[in-house]
């Protein structure tokens, strides 16, 4: 771990990265904005048009794309902790099929958006529960277990969404793809996210040491006076609850939470810090909210005034850095 003045100013730099960011998407667009109104409109002040776009428009959807990039990122951060596995994903434990099922479900039925954001909540809550219930069973615990039940509630979850799909009708159907590609176009409520974010980091930062040691292996952990079970089961819980609201907020986005926090470690260990969750967890929450403030503004703007879903953008990112990333790894001699 760097000194804690070091530590302070990457988190410092990195918090100036997500401001550039944001501001970046506020002005960017095919209406310009200028210095004095995106002055007003950060202000709170009202206007013309331009601040009008930023306040109602804007400003929500760059917040919400902050703050579910951040969410995937420490989502992933925890899931390649609690599987010791650098590579682990967020959704690979099926909690996005379950919020996709619920909320094409309610599209479905023809709910209004609120009713849709409630309907993927409780799928990605039910899914989370299913899992957690299976692979724990007889009170064993291992990764293997918990992962393997990820995989075949995953695939199920993906076949129901295939059946909702293929009965839903023609006028509804582009707006479901849509979400199951990522779309924070009706992302007008960012502040839950925001706050679920902020929540996760005060949760997870004051037991950075119990997540340094459990990286290291069980036995290591235990040894050394950590509660390994209830530390494994509260990372369970509190990644796949932060993965539901960014999946319910926009959902499914891919590869911001395998790929960010490799990033961030990868960089870490470069610099000789290693791999100290007290700066790789906020470190990788500001990265994944950069990351996908960038790319949601690339995704409304590059062919506008048509909008390409992001989740397109993060993958088309997200797949040769991950390959890159793969190519890297040291080979393991049996």
């Amino acid at each position: 771990m760097p000194s804690r003045r070091r530590a302070l100013a990457v988190l410092a730099a990195l918090l100036g990265l997500a401001a550039g960011c944001l501001l970046l998407a506020l002005t960017a667009g095919t209406l310009p904005v200028g210095i004095a109104d995106l002055a007003t409109a950060l202000g709170g002040g009202s206007g013309g048009l331009a601040v009008e776009v930023i306040q109602g428009l804007r400003l929500p959807r760059a917040l919400a794309a902050f703050a579910c990039g951040g969410l995937l990122a420490l989502s992933g951060a925890l899931m390649q902790v609690l599987l010791r596995n650098p590579l682990a994903d967020p959704y690979v434990l099926g909690i996005s099929g379950g919020a996709a099922v619920g909320a094409l479900a309610a599209m479905l039925a023809g709910a209004s958006l609120l009713l849709t954001g409630t309907a993927s909540f409780a799928g990605a809550l039910a899914t989370m529960l299913l899992v957690f219930g299976l692979a724990h069973g007889d009170s064993s615990w291992t990764r293997s277990r918990l992962l393997l039940t990820g995989v075949i509630v995953a695939s199920g979850c993906g076949a129901i969404v295939a059946l909702i799909l293929s009965i839903a009708p023609g006028d509804g159907l582009r707006g479901m793809v849509f979400w199951l590609m990522g779309d924070l176009g009706h992302a007008v409520a960012p502040w839950p996210a925001l706050a679920v974010l902020g929540a996760g980091l005060m949760l997870t930062l004051p037991f950075a040491r119990e997540l340094n040691l459990l990286a290291r292996g069980d036995l290591l952990a235990r040894s050394l006076g950590v509660a390994v079970d209830p530390v494994k089961h509260g990372v369970y819980l509190l990644a796949s609850l932060l993965t539901a609201v960014a999946v319910t907020t926009a959902g499914s986005i891919g590869f911001i939470g395998l790929v960010v926090p490799h990033l961030v470690r990868l960089a870490m260990l470069r610099l000789g810090w290693g791999n100290d969750q007290r700066l790789l967890l906020p470190a990788a929450a500001l990265v994944g909210g950069s990351l996908l403030v960038l790319a949601d503004t690339l995704a409304r703007t590059a062919i506008a005034p048509q909008q390409l879903p992001v989740g397109v953008l993060t993958a088309l990112i997200g797949v040769p850095v991950f390959l890159f990333l793969l190519a890297r790894e040291p080979r393991r001699t049996e």
